[in-house]
């Protein structure tokens, strides 16, 4: 049964169904509740006209500029632009915000881990199912040779391992937060210096037998390293929030139909 939907307006200017099926797209919803993305396409596509309508109201001229080479804006999305940029002022953080938000928690402002790591890696495609189990079962019949006999990691990785690091006994030097991914990355801040991880750990790659030579935790960064990145994210924040507050304001104005647009 095709599913219906209620015409939707904004001070009186209809948003046609076929342009908010076509922006529903860009919306993900649960598998099976596409209606989800629907109404989200709906309250963005709301948005944009009540941006557009009061950018025409106050007579702003679009000016589309080059966005990257050969690529410029759309008259829409230039006015958009230029109303957020002759509307939205935000405050701009103090020395005194920028050390508070600093103070309130300097752990978040750590140097990268150090990690000394050694793996043997059972490769497989992300999208092999059958092959993936394959390779899981691999892993775990040498994973309980390494964990009974540690000393054999090294042989182990030479005859098993399709890593490059094989001819080194899996080792894969010094590396940094960042340098691998989330999942072995995960696997390494779990586990304590001289372990080996009692699981095969799954990532895009296929499955890997993770040894912890040794870590170096990051140093606390001081406050003048970080300031001028913690400004800018705290004027992100507040240009954010003003440009929520016109929004609001705007559709707490605006005459909507056939979606509840102030909660968006």
């Amino acid at each position: 049964m095709k599913q219906t939907f209620t015409n939707i307006s904004v001070n009186g200017e209809l948003i046609p169904p076929e342009l908010i099926a076509t922006e529903a797209q860009n919306h993900p919803a649960p598998k099976g509740k596409p209606g989800m993305a629907w109404m989200a396409a709906a309250r963005a596509l709301a948005i944009k006209v009540m941006l557009l309508q009061e950018a025409r109201r106050r007579g702003i001229v679009p000016s589309p500029i080059e966005i990257a080479p050969g690529q410029w804006e759309t008259e829409d999305e230039a006015l958009m632009r230029q109303l957020l940029d002759e509307v939205v002022a935000p405050a701009s953080p103090t020395e005194q915000s920028v050390r508070a938000a600093y103070d309130a928690d300097p752990e978040r402002f750590r140097s990268p881990a150090l990690y000394e790591a050694a793996h043997i890696l059972f490769a497989a495609a992300p999208d092999d199912v059958v092959a993936r189990k394959i390779v899981r079962d691999r892993a775990v019949a040498v994973l309980d040779k390494v964990l009974a006999e540690p000393k054999s990691f090294d042989a182990l990785a030479r005859d098993h391992s399709a890593c490059s690091s094989k001819g080194n006994g899996g080792r894969l030097g010094q590396i940094s937060a960042g340098d691998t991914v989330a999942e072995f990355e995960a696997a390494l801040d779990r586990l304590d210096e001289g372990h080996i991880a009692s699981e095969p750990v799954e990532s895009r790659y296929g499955f890997h037998i993770i040894r912890l030579d040794a870590k170096a935790e990051g140093a606390v960064l001081p406050f003048e390293s970080v300031a001028p990145g913690l400004r800018a994210a705290l004027e992100k924040a507040e240009w954010a929030r003003a440009s929520r507050d016109l929004v609001e304001r705007l559709a707490a104005e605006a005459e909507v139909t056939g979606i509840l647009l102030r909660a968006a």
